[in-house]
Order: structure tokens, then C-alpha cells, then sequence
């Protein structure tokens, strides 16, 4: 396996938001593989022990969150950088029945063995923050 190509990372990052959104799981599952087909780790957010193995850091999220929360990369904020990727994300809720956004910095580096390490900044919603809040006092330990 090589590291992705730009073009490979670029389609993979617009098909990921697509995909998320849609809820399509399978399809998204097979996204995340055509680029990273190894090992996954990911600090989710960092400051939080590591995850690791693909269903935990790609598929479990999706379980938990895909049908509370929809992405959209923030216009001009997508960057590829060699084998890097990094994007400010919008994060899009209800809470309490108001339409909220919590914005999440996202870095994606992915190795020519093919495994990936995924690193995430954010202010974790308390759990008196409605829905999502509870949504994460069962994710993050």
C-alpha cells in the first residue's frame, strides 16, 4: 500500500460528509478502506485516552452519532497536505429544539502501511447540555 494520492484524499473527504449525512454506513465503511485499509488510532478528542482498530474509530461513531449530528466542512477549510489532512468541521445539532453548530478542528495522517491516525479538537458538550451531552458521556470514558 502507498500513502493516497491528493486527488484520492480530496474524493475521500467530500464522499465522507456525503456519505455521513446520507447514513450510509456501508458505503462510508468502504470510503474510510480505499484509503486507509490498516491499522486505525485516533485521539477523539486529544487529551482523551486513544482509540484503536477501525470499528471503534471509524463505525462506532457513526453508530453513536450519525443520527443526531450532520457535518459540513467549513468553506476554505479543507487542507491536503502530503499525506495529511485537516479540516475545520461544522458539526450540526438540535439541542433543546434550537439548531446548533459545534466546530471541531480534524487531522487525518495516513501511513504508507495504510493505517491511519486521527486526531480531533473540540469542547466536549456537558452532559446538562441536552441530547449530544448525553451522546457523549456514553463515548468518551
Amino acid at each position: 500500500m502507498s500513502i493516497p494520492t491528493r486527488a484520492e484524499l480530496n474524493d475521500w473527504a467530500s464522499n465522507y460528509v456525503e456519505l455521513w449525512n446520507a447514513g450510509d454506513r456501508a458505503r462510508l465503511a468502504a470510503n474510510w478502506r480505499k484509503v486507509a485499509p490498516g491499522n486505525f488510532t485516533m485521539n477523539d478528542p486529544v487529551g482523551t485516552p486513544q482509540k484503536t482498530g477501525f470499528e471503534h474509530c471509524a463505525l462506532d461513531s457513526f453508530d453513536l452519532f450519525q443520527p443526531t449530528l450532520r457535518f459540513r466542512i467549513s468553506d476554505g477549510s479543507l487542507f491536503i497536505c502530503g499525506n495529511e489532512v485537516a479540516w475545520l468541521m461544522e458539526n450540526h445539532f438540535e439541542q433543546d429544539g434550537v439548531p446548533t453548530t459545534l466546530r471541531s478542528i480534524e487531522t487525518y495522517r495516513f501511513e504508507p502501511d495504510g493505517s491511519v491516525v486521527i486526531r480531533t479538537y473540540y469542547d466536549v458538550p456537558q452532559q446538562s447540555e441536552g441530547q449530544i451531552g448525553e451522546l457523549f458521556k456514553t463515548y468518551l470514558p
